[in-house]
């Protein structure tokens, strides 16, 4: 694969950032990046900053958002001290001395080549935004001065966001996050944002000042021009230009009952990516979110005009991405995106299996448009799960097991039945097989399963059916009940032309 360039189309890499970033991002090619790396701050600060004392951490999972110090980590923090910039080295060698061999460490020395690379990829006038929250922003901020000079830094970014405030013994509710801002060098594209007043009350009282009236009826304000003068400022002119935004950003956090909401954990609100993006770049420049999850920065990004790349290391997300996508803008925005890593045929299918078993099982899970489960462990041998409506007040559900191995005996099946029959809302159960074909035997334990009869429309389903990756591939459909979206739920938007205010 070449370096990207900006003629290509928009593009989504599914994997590790890091490669991803050093095999097929040019130098300079992106005008802003926007990342939102995870971890998981909602524990104690026992364990964020604890020393690790039992090697058998559990595996970290796509949703789990916690780093831990690891053998690899130990190998990644040598590999900065002999290679990276010295300032770099330098910060994550004294963080060590701080901090320890713990989550919090091994968060830093994972995000270090990262925010490097990143540095490389931005073009010198770009700006680069990274979110975070008060838990390890103090960190990352030195982090980013020995990356992108401390001069460089523009804004500490508080986004503000509004809940139901518990009453905490020792310490005051958190309502806010953090986003570092910093430009690459001088001469950075910035395009200040306004917000609406909500009444001309709201701006007398902000700005302190008497109003007043001149003899064509018109509302003004006497404003300080400096050195003893004063000028007029209308009260019209200046509700239509609106609140200059500052460095406090006030947007409330999604809820389940969002139109935008996905389900999905750590969701942003597209109005702050949107702030973000018109405030840094362009229409048709590049956008960048290498931890793109659920895809807001690909959204807003596509919303309003610029190109984007997204990464990220879950096939979960790439799927979502797409499927939101689609549900956003309509199919024909995939003419214009390029999807990497992903199978495209059995060469390719048996590639990612025999690199990530667990990736190969969310792929194949999400090609029957189920949802995958969000570990490896403790699911009685179900990857996935489908759902479907029985009537007003019920959901059914698929559940999808996957084997990438060559042999797939009767056993499993019978596994997988006795798995649907003892779950009371399971009515039906899928197989994926990497082989083309099962044995006979196998076959015929598929064949007892028989059949189930949909309440509301007297529809019969095979409660047990065998697909392979092959057929999958080749698009094969399943005789099961239509599908609830996995993840999708937002509803087409009218696209916005640029010059609109950034709120409505």
């Amino acid at each position: 694969m070449s370096d990207l360039d900006v003629s290509e189309p928009n593009r989504l890499y599914y994997g590790d950032n890091l490669p991803v970033l050093r095999e097929h991002i040019a130098t300079e090619s992106v005008d802003l990046i926007y990342l939102d790396p995870p971890f998981n701050s909602n524990r104690s600060y026992s364990v964020i900053f604890g020393r690790e004392t039992d090697d058998a951490n559990a595996q970290i999972q796509a949703f789990d958002d916690t780093w831990h110090w690891t053998p690899e980590t130990e190998r990644l923090y040598t590999d900065i001290q002999v290679s990276a910039p010295n300032a770099v080295a330098d910060a994550i060698s004294a963080f060590r001395m701080l901090l320890g061999e713990n989550d919090a460490m091994a968060y830093l020395v994972m995000m270090a080549p990262r925010l490097v690379e990143l540095h490389r990829v931005l073009k010198s006038t770009g700006t680069i935004y990274l979110h975070c929250d008060p838990t390890m922003s103090h960190y990352l901020k030195i982090l980013m001065d020995a990356i992108f000079d401390a001069r460089q830094f523009k804004n500490e970014i508080i986004w503000k966001y509004s809940g139901w405030n518990k009453k905490l013994k020792d310490k005051y509710e958190a309502r806010h996050d953090v986003i570092l801002c910093y430009q690459k060098d001088k001469g950075a594209y910035f395009e200040p944002q306004t917000a609406p007043w909500e009444s001309e009350e709201e701006y007398l009282k902000v700005r302190k000042q008497k109003l007043r009236i001149d003899d064509d009826g018109r509302k003004y304000v006497l404003s300080d021009r400096g050195r003893g003068t004063r000028i007029k400022r209308y009260l019209d002119d200046a509700m239509a230009y609106g609140r200059p935004i500052d460095d406090v950003w006030i947007i409330d956090k999604l809820n389940n009952s969002a139109l935008e909401s996905l389900g999905y954990p750590t969701q942003k609100p597209l109005k702050l990516l949107e702030r973000i993006i018109r405030s840094s770049s362009k229409p048709g420049d590049v956008v960048l979110d290498p931890f793109c999850g659920c895809g807001t920065t690909v959204d807003a990004a596509q919303n309003l005009g610029r190109r984007w790349i997204g990464i990220d290391i879950t096939y979960v997300s790439i799927d979502l991405i797409v499927k939101r996508l689609m549900a956003t803008h309509g199919k024909s925005v995939l003419d214009n995106v390029d999807v990497d890593g992903i199978p495209y045929d059995m060469e390719s299918a048996k590639r990612l299996f025999e690199k990530s078993p667990f990736d190969f099982e969310r792929w194949a899970v999400s090609k029957v448009h189920a949802q995958p489960n969000q570990k490896q462990v403790g699911d009685r041998g179900i990857d996935g799960v489908r759902k479907f409506v029985i009537d007003s007040k019920t959901i059914g559900k698929v559940l999808v097991s996957v084997k990438g191995g060559k042999h797939v005996g009767p056993s499993v099946v019978r596994d997988l039945a006795g798995t649907v029959s003892s779950n009371h809302d399971a009515h039906l159960g899928v197989l994926i097989t990497m082989n083309d074909e099962v044995s006979r035997e196998t076959q015929r334990a598929i064949d007892v399963g028989g059949y189930w009869t949909h309440p509301s429309n007297g529809e019969n389903y095979p409660v047990l059916q065998q697909v392979s990756v092959r057929e999958l591939l080749d698009g094969k459909r399943l005789d099961l009940p239509t599908a609830l979206t996995p993840y999708i739920s937002a509803q087409r938007r009218i696209h916005m032309p640029e010059q609109e205010a950034l709120f409505d």
